[in-house]
C-alpha cells in the first residue's frame, strides 16, 4: 500500500470517528434533554438546535397546532379533514374509526406517519405528531394530569413558501368546507314559540328523483347554483344575500318534495316555521336571529297559516302589537332584520296564489314563482323509473296520451304505481284511474251543457231570469268561502 492511499484511509477514518463521536454526543444530549429538562426548557433547547440546522437546510416547515390557547385551530381541523381524502394505499400505518350514524369507515393519519401531497406540481409532506404532557394538579405535585398535545408539520422546499402560504393552505380551507358540507347530516328545525328545536333530516328527495318537467327542473337548479356563488355580487349591489321562492299549485303536486330536493342539493338545513306558534312580530325577529347561515326558511300554506292583517287595515284592531301582522312578516323577510344572516333561501308554499297579498309576491321577497302543476308525460316517466326502474312499457303511449287530456297530480300517479310490483297491474291501475277521471270530466261537461240550455230557456221569463241570477251569485259566494286544503 503506497503512502498516498494510506494517507487517504487515515483521513477517512478520522472523519468517520469524528462523525460517530458527534452522533453519540447528540444522542446523549437528546437523552439528557428529554429525561431531565422541564418542558419549557426542553422546547427552548430544541428550538435552538432547529434554528442552527435550519440555516443549512433548504426545507421549510410549518407547525399547525391543534389548539391556540383555549381556542381550537381552524386550520388544524381543516387540514385533518382534507388529509383524510388524500390517504394513499401505499401508507403502512393508518388510523381507522367509524361513527354510529355513518356507514363508512374513516381512515386518517396515525402518529408519526408521513403523507405526501402534490399540489400544482409541488410536493408537500405532512407529519402528524402527538405528545403526552404532564401538568401539575397541585402545588406539591402529588397529583399530575396527562394531556395529549397534537400538531401537524407541513414541510416543503423553501422556494415554494409563497405557494404554500398564499395558495395551498387557502385551498385546504376551502376544500375542507366542501367535504364537511357533503358529509354532514342535515337538520330539520321546528319553532316552539320563540326558539328552534331540531331533528335529523332524512328526506331522500333529489332533483334526479323529482317528478317535474325537465326544463323547469333545470331552471331551478341553475338559479340555486348561481345564488350560492354571488356573495360578492349581493355585497356590491347593497342587498341582503337571500333569495325567495314561491311554490304554488294544487295539493299533491310535490311542493314539499321540491323543498327537500333543494335542501339536499344545497346541503342547507331547513327551518320549518309554523306562524301559529308565533304570538307577535318580535317573536319573528328572535326566530330569525336564531337561524344559521346557509339555511332555508320554509313557511308552508302561508295563505291559511294565520289571518294576516293587511297594513292598510291596521286601525281595525287595537291589539295589533300582540300578533303577527303582514307588516311584521314583510319586515321579517325583506326589512332590516333580514340582514342578520346571509346565504339564506326563503320558501313560501300555497295552494291558492291569488289569495296572497301582492306585497308578499313582489321581487325582492318572492323572487321566483314556481308553478307546481299536474303530472305530465315527462314527470310520469321519472316516476315510472323511480318506482319500477323501467324506461319503457307497452302502456306508456296510452298513459301519456291520457295525461295530456286529464288532470292527475304526481301524488295520485305515484299511489297507483306503488300498489303492485307487477308492471301490468301497476300501469293498468293507473290507466283505470285516468279513464275514470276522463269520464268524470265528460259528465261534468254534459251537466254544464244541460244547465246552459235550461238557463237559456229560463231567460224567456223575467221571473226565471231573476231566480237564475240569484242562484249564480250564491254559488260564487260558496266558492270564495271554500277553505284551503
Amino acid at each position: 500500500m503506497d503512502s498516498e492511499t494510506k494517507k487517504t484511509l487515515d483521513t477517512t477514518k478520522k472523519y468517520l470517528t469524528t462523525a460517530a463521536s458527534i452522533a453519540a454526543s447528540a444522542m446523549f444530549a437528546r437523552t439528557i434533554i428529554n429525561e431531565y429538562l422541564p418542558n419549557e426548557l426542553r422546547s427552548m433547547v430544541s428550538s435552538g438546535f432547529d434554528n442552527i440546522f435550519s440555516r443549512f437546510s433548504t426545507e421549510h416547515t410549518i407547525v399547525i397546532q391543534e389548539t391556540e390557547g383555549l381556542s381550537s385551530n381552524e386550520l388544524y381541523d381543516a387540514s385533518t379533514t382534507y388529509l383524510r381524502t388524500r390517504i394513499s394505499p401505499s401508507m403502512k400505518r393508518l388510523r381507522a374509526s367509524k361513527h354510529e350514524d355513518k356507514n363508512n369507515i374513516a381512515l386518517s393519519l396515525d402518529d408519526g406517519e408521513e403523507l405526501i401531497d402534490v399540489y400544482r406540481s409541488v410536493e408537500f409532506r405532512w407529519l402528524l405528531i402527538s405528545q403526552q404532557e404532564n401538568q401539575s394538579g397541585s402545588r406539591n405535585q402529588e397529583l399530575s394530569l396527562s394531556t395529549e398535545v397534537r400538531w401537524l408539520e407541513l414541510s416543503f422546499h423553501k422556494k415554494h413558501k409563497k405557494i404554500a402560504l398564499d395558495s395551498y393552505l387557502p385551498h385546504i380551507l376551502e376544500r375542507s368546507k366542501e367535504i364537511k358540507a357533503a358529509d354532514r347530516r342535515l337538520k330539520l328545525f321546528m319553532n316552539e314559540y320563540e326558539s328552534w328545536s331540531s331533528i335529523d333530516l332524512h328526506h331522500p328527495a333529489t332533483f334526479e328523483t323529482l317528478a317535474m318537467e325537465s326544463e323547469l327542473k333545470r331552471t331551478i337548479m341553475e338559479d340555486l347554483a348561481r345564488f350560492v356563488k354571488r356573495k360578492e355580487y349581493y355585497k356590491r349591489i347593497g342587498k341582503a344575500w337571500k333569495r325567495g321562492y314561491l311554490l304554488y299549485g294544487p295539493p299533491g303536486t310535490g311542493k314539499s318534495s321540491l323543498i327537500a330536493a333543494m335542501a339536499n342539493y344545497l346541503r342547507f338545513d331547513i327551518y320549518d316555521m309554523d306562524l301559529k306558534e308565533v304570538s307577535m312580530n318580535s317573536g319573528l325577529k328572535r326566530l330569525l336571529i336564531g337561524m344559521a347561515n346557509k339555511s332555508m326558511l320554509v313557511i308552508e300554506d302561508i295563505d291559511c297559516s294565520i289571518d294576516l292583517q293587511n297594513r292598510d287595515d291596521g286601525e281595525k284592531k287595537s291589539d295589533s302589537n300582540n300578533e303577527v301582522t303582514l307588516s311584521g312578516l314583510l319586515n321579517f323577510i325583506d326589512g332590516l332584520w333580514s340582514t342578520t344572516g346571509e346565504e339564506r333561501i326563503i320558501v313560501f308554499t300555497t295552494n291558492y296564489k291569488d289569495r296572497l297579498d301582492p306585497a308578499l309576491l313582489r321581487p325582492g321577497r318572492m323572487d321566483m314563482h314556481i308553478h307546481m302543476g299536474y303530472c305530465g308525460p315527462s314527470s310520469f316517466r321519472i316516476l315510472a323509473s323511480n318506482y319500477h326502474a323501467v324506461d319503457d312499457h307497452p302502456m306508456f303511449a296510452e298513459i301519456e296520451g291520457m295525461l295530456e287530456e286529464v288532470k292527475a297530480t304526481p301524488a295520485e300517479v305515484a299511489e297507483q304505481l306503488m300498489r303492485s310490483d307487477d308492471l301490468d297491474i301497476a300501469f293498468g291501475g293507473l290507466l283505470q284511474l285516468l279513464h275514470q277521471k276522463r269520464k268524470e270530466v265528460d259528465e261534468a261537461k254534459k251537466v254544464d251543457e244541460i244547465g246552459g240550455d235550461e238557463e237559456q230557456k229560463g231567460s224567456e221569463s223575467p221571473a226565471a231570469d231573476g231566480e237564475a241570477e240569484a242562484a249564480i251569485v250564491g254559488e260564487t259566494q260558496n266558492v270564495d268561502r271554500e277553505p284551503s286544503q
